[in-house]
């Protein structure tokens, strides 16, 4: 019996941690079909719009180098509801937002809220996966975001255009679910004995020596990927009613979901190859794919961009799944936090740089010539990560070599 129920509140903390994250992602998502108003209604403009999808990206880089370890020394549930507090506030601000100080200072703060739940809320989801399969742990991770993402861009984009409050209802929506979720999370079971002592916060970011060999070609499919998710949220809605014309709110939440929702497609195929091979296959269709929604920018096609678009999202899910996969490979409870923040870290970074730089550019040069930016981006990451690739498990003599080298200890990167 005590079994029994031991398996049900688990189950009741892994679906809960999964919708805290997918939830917690739909409410980045959720300004993008909101982004076309702000230009036309509050003079925003596409630099300003970059500039608040970069705020997000670096307040989650701040809290992950600077609490990438809170859930292990406070718990993952309480980490996970401190997240989830911080995105609903972020929400509350963005419920009247008439000049950009107050779009980027709400992503600002909902970047930090997802900072800390990319590490605690990740962790807690892989501390209560079931055993079998064995793939569902890498893929709720790593996709869960991506769903979020889809759901709260479609459910943005309707509540936008046929909703009574188009510029605050979704906000009050989100903020409710993650009260809901926050309260199931109060009710699970912790996974974690947290650590005495507040030195144990001291900002590190660790990886264990065993999957350090992983990071190159991790760092690309991050980069690769992560900076078309920031071109997608920053860019594309100006993509959609300037180049592809059509002003739609719920046809631009459609076109982003549309890139995030077949990721989590994707990340289920990912199972079916071996890590280091899942990566190559899925960043060189990620590359084809990006040379698709170049053309379609180029010549204003809408269904060439949405096909390629589907496409690029459903090979990114495979990449980004059979990475993370890798770098779990052969996890302990301790070292999944901060594994998840060299991840979130790297994944952040692609987003916020080629992001700040392009946003940059808007009024310098054309939307299809930053397109064509990421595409070279694309492609050098493509082919780094085709040489690169390399597969978790390590031979006797290279780990014999390796902990020789590192004194048996976790590589500092």
């Amino acid at each position: 019996m005590d079994t029994t129920r031991s398996t049900e509140r688990h189950r009741l903390a892994f679906g809960s941690a999964i919708a805290a994250l997918a939830i917690s992602f739909a409410a980045n998502a959720a300004p993008v079909p909101l982004y076309n108003i702000y230009r036309s209604q509050d003079g925003l403009t596409n630099e300003g719009v970059s500039l608040a999808v970069v705020a997000y990206s670096l307040g989650t880089i701040a809290a992950l180098l600077l609490l990438g370890r809170l859930s292990n020394h406070w718990g993952r549930r309480h980490t996970a509801i401190a997240s989830l507090v911080l995105v609903v506030l972020g929400c509350l601000m963005l419920l009247d937002v008439h000049q950009l100080g107050t779009l980027v200072a709400a992503r600002l703060l909902m970047g930090v809220g997802s900072g800390i739940a990319s590490t605690g809320v990740t962790a807690y989801i892989v501390d209560t996966a079931p055993a079998r399969p064995a793939w569902l742990a890498s893929v709720a991770s790593s996709q869960g975001p991506m769903f979020g993402l889809a759901v709260g861009a479609v459910g943005s984009g309707a509540l936008v255009e046929f909703g009574p409050w188009p510029r605050g209802l979704v906000y009050v929506v989100i903020s409710a679910l993650l009260v809901v979720v926050a309260g199931l999370i109060a009710v699970s079971p912790e996974t974690v004995n947290p650590t005495v002592g507040w030195r144990s916060l001291r900002p590190r970011v660790r990886l264990p020596a065993r999957v350090t060999h992983l990071v190159p070609a991790a760092s690309a499919v991050f980069l690769a990927t992560w900076a078309m998710g920031s071109f997608y949220q920053a860019l594309v809605p100006a993509v959609v009613e300037d180049q592809l014309h059509t002003a739609s709110p719920l046809a631009l939440g459609l076109v982003f979901a549309s890139y995030m929702a077949s990721s989590a497609f994707g990340a289920p195929l990912a199972g079916r190859f071996a890590p280091a091979n899942a990566q190559r296959i899925g960043m060189l269709a990620f590359l084809v794919a990006i040379a698709g929604i170049i053309t379609a920018i180029s010549f204003g096609r809408l269904l060439l961009f949405i096909a390629a678009t589907v496409l690029a999202g459903t090979s990114q899910g495979v990449a980004i799944s059979a990475t993370v996969r890798g770098l779990l490979f052969g996890s302990t409870v301790p070292d999944r936090a901060p594994i998840f923040s060299i991840i979130y870290l790297l994944s952040y970074s692609g987003a916020a740089f080629p992001s700040l730089v392009a946003g940059g550019l808007t009024g310098i040069v054309s939307l299809p010539t930053i397109a064509l930016g990421y595409g070279g981006l694309t492609l050098a990451a493509t082919a780094f990560t085709v040489v690169a690739a390399r597969a978790p498990g390590m031979t006797e003599q290279a780990q014999k070599g390796r902990s020789e080298s590192f004194g048996h200890r976790e590589t500092t990167l």
